[in-house]
């Protein structure tokens, strides 16, 4: 390793594997965005800048050799000012990337008022209550009914998201997987798209995290959907059924069901594309997210990493992508991400998690209790399965 003048470049020799690197470079990319690669007209080099809005990298070839581990997980790689490890500007789609990220960057606009929306949730509890003690007062119960059916209409709106986030994620997967490029590759080439990868998980885990400190959200459907049973055995018609009619409420119940119901629907979309892309390598997917986990738990389990953090939120993406990366992977890959031989470090993520303030972090425990798929695997260490009691 060669240190780099004033902070600024970061030079890797020695490397014979290249797609360790293109993997490195590609998962920074997804989390924090990247710049156009660095090389010179007689001699390519490894090199990753660090510029405002990330760095970039090429190969170089020269006598040596660094440990596949170090490429892996990045120890050595992730060295630089304070810029480094803060989140970069939103980087510029190029021309062949537009249509896709104009695509999910008509999704993710809305995601910022959806998350308001949801952390400004009150429900409509008290209203709810006296309906239910007092059944025969006509006045209490369209008091109930008032205050719920506005709420149920915010509650088609969240799940109407859910449905829009999974039609551009499969756009996203099929454009950061298609031949003849890796998805690795994909992500050094296509940085905008990479970028919208991790805006993605990081309002997911966001958006459940508020949902699950809300038991209002289910307590409010679950009295709209009496309310409208009941009616119908009266054989009476609600104005809101217009909106949100049976095979709508049904859906809607289903997913406010699940204890993380975006990470959900995610985990399907992704599964969703893998059964129904046959021909592409798992291994391609599977690689790229576990060496994005292993990224972030550098950063965070590593004091010097760890204190260039300039605020809570850019600390709280860095754990947010890393849970979804790795609960992607464990949906993704056929044995998961708890087993021996997983490529991620469980133990360690878990560690690194657990050493935060409880209650910053206690939400993406649970998605990791609940959403993922192998956690109760006979192949899943007892001491894992402690970690997460």
């Amino acid at each position: 390793m060669e240190d780099f003048p004033q902070g600024m470049v970061l030079t890797v020799s020695g490397i014979r594997d290249t797609t360790g690197l293109v993997k490195m470079k590609a998962a920074w990319a997804m989390c924090f965005g990247a710049a156009e690669a660095v090389t010179t007209p007689d001699r390519p080099v490894v090199c990753w800048r660090m510029f405002d809005d990330g760095f970039s990298g090429v190969n170089e070839n020269r006598t040596g050799h660094v440990p596949d581990s170090v490429v892996t997980t990045g120890i050595s790689l992730l060295k630089g000012p304070e810029k480094i490890l803060a989140r970069g500007p939103d980087a510029q789609p190029t021309e062949g990337e537009r249509e896709i990220w104009n695509q999910i960057s008509a999704v993710l606009q809305d995601s910022e008022s959806i998350l308001t929306d949801l952390q400004a949730y009150k429900g409509a509890g008290p209203e709810i209550r006296d309906a239910i003690q007092n059944p025969n007062d006509i006045q209490l119960q369209e008091k109930a009914w008032n205050a719920v059916c506005p709420l149920v209409v915010r509650l088609k709106r969240f799940y109407e998201f859910s449905i829009r986030l999974e039609t551009a994620l499969q756009s996203l997967l099929e454009s950061l997987t298609c031949p003849p490029y890796t998805p690795t590759q994909h992500l050094e080439r296509e940085q905008a798209l990479a970028k919208e990868f991790a805006e993605i998980l990081h309002f997911t885990l966001r958006f459940d995290e508020l949902k699950m400190r809300n038991p209002a959200i289910q307590n409010d459907f679950s009295y709209y959907r009496r309310t409208i049973s009941r009616n119908r055995i009266n054989n009476m018609h609600l104005d809101i059924e217009n909106e949100v009619n049976n095979e709508m409420a049904n859906r809607m119940s289903l997913f406010y069901a699940e204890a993380t119901p975006m990470l959900k629907t995610l985990s399907n979309a992704t599964m969703h594309f893998v059964s129904e892309n046959k021909t592409l390598p798992i291994e391609n997917t599977t690689d790229c997210l576990s060496t994005m986990t292993s990224v972030c738990k550098v950063m965070l389990e590593t004091p010097e990493y760890r204190s260039r953090f300039t605020s809570e939120e850019t600390l709280m993406f860095c754990m947010r992508v890393m849970v979804g990366v790795i609960i992607l992977y464990d949906h993704v890959h056929p044995v998961g991400a708890f087993c021996k031989t997983s490529k991620i470090d469980m133990k360690g993520c878990i560690k690194v998690l657990k050493e935060q303030a409880p209650d910053s972090v206690e939400g993406l425990l649970n998605a990791l209790r609940f959403t993922t798929k192998h956690l109760n695997d006979e192949s899943t260490s007892k001491q894992i399965r402690a970690m997460l009691q």
